[in-house]
């Protein structure tokens, strides 16, 4: 028993250097995948997130919700398909995205941080034009005759403007900020924003020291299925040309390259279903997951 206690003293003691290098940090964390659904993933994810308040770092969650949209989907018999990690969004569709992002699992997670002792509030990016979007386009070559086809997304939104002031003013008041991506056009539009993209986007407007996206993979793997811990922009870039990154990693580190061409320190792509994974990347030598730094 005593060897325990002593253990636990020397992890503590062991974290002093990262708990003054992350002194006043500001840490956006993208909390997603399956780990939303299960009771005990978030209740240590949400301890997790008061303890770094309690170190003076300063977390913005951002979740998605991905699982729980297509339940209710299924529910309410609409279809859905994905297109490079993107979900295709029809006027429909977007009503029960926002309904289960904004509603039950923003309050869900607020819920579980403030049971932990935290001071969360739960947010959407229509909230004073935290998140202004404009229609997202993608394009995709046709493999027999090469040429280009512009793919409609319906309702999925591309941010182009992001007003961070309601953040920084929950952080400067000792809230936690729970964000929902769910973006507002300037029509008074709807718009479903990728997790991934819509925590990019605001890590990038708040200059943020860390970006976290937590998922349901280790970080991102080589052809052989060997996990990567280190990456440059240009090597994501090779990864991504040769399609050694695919599907729903996609997303994942393209918003990487763009957060930290936007200033943010760096990002880690990392095991949201690992305990503590948060706290691992953070606080001790080892770290978790993929890093992308400049």
């Amino acid at each position: 028993m005593k060897r325990d206690w002593l253990a636990t003293a020397r992890t503590l003691s062991e974290a002093l250097p990262y708990l003054q290098r992350y002194d006043g940090a500001t840490v956006v964390v993208k909390f997603g995948g399956h780990a939303m659904s299960d009771d005990a993933a978030m209740e240590r994810f949400a301890r997790d997130i008061v303890l770094m308040k309690q170190c003076n770092v300063h977390p913005v969650v951002v979740h998605g919700g991905g699982p729980q949209i297509n339940q209710m989907l299924e529910r309410l018999a609409i279809k859905s398909e994905f297109i490079d990690g993107k979900r295709v969004t029809d006027q429909a569709t977007v009503e029960v995205v926002e309904m289960v992002l904004a509603g039950r699992i923003n309050k869900q997670i607020v819920q579980a941080i403030n049971d932990q002792g935290g001071r969360a509030v739960g947010l959407s990016g229509k909230d004073a034009k935290l998140i202004v979007c404009e229609k997202a386009t993608k394009t995709k070559k046709d493999p027999d005759s090469n040429i280009e086809q512009v793919l409609d997304l319906g309702f999925v939104g591309q941010p182009v403007e992001v007003n961070p002031a309601v953040l920084k003013t929950f952080i400067d008041s000792d809230f936690i900020p729970v964000v929902a991506p769910i973006g507002m056009g300037r029509h008074g539009e709807t718009y479903n924003i990728n997790g991934d993209t819509a925590a990019g986007a605001i890590a990038g407007a708040m200059q943020a020291d860390r970006l976290l996206l937590l998922t349901d993979v280790a970080g991102v793997k080589d052809k052989d299925g060997d996990l990567i811990t280190d990456l440059t922009p240009t090597h994501v870039r090779d990864l991504l040309g040769d399609g050694t990154i695919s599907g729903g990693m996609i997303p994942k580190t393209e918003t990487a390259l763009d957060a930290i061409r936007e200033g943010v320190g760096a990002v880690v792509i990392l095991d949201g279903r690992a305990p503590h994974a948060c706290l691992l990347e953070l606080f001790t030598e080892h770290g978790a997951g993929t890093l992308i730094k400049p």
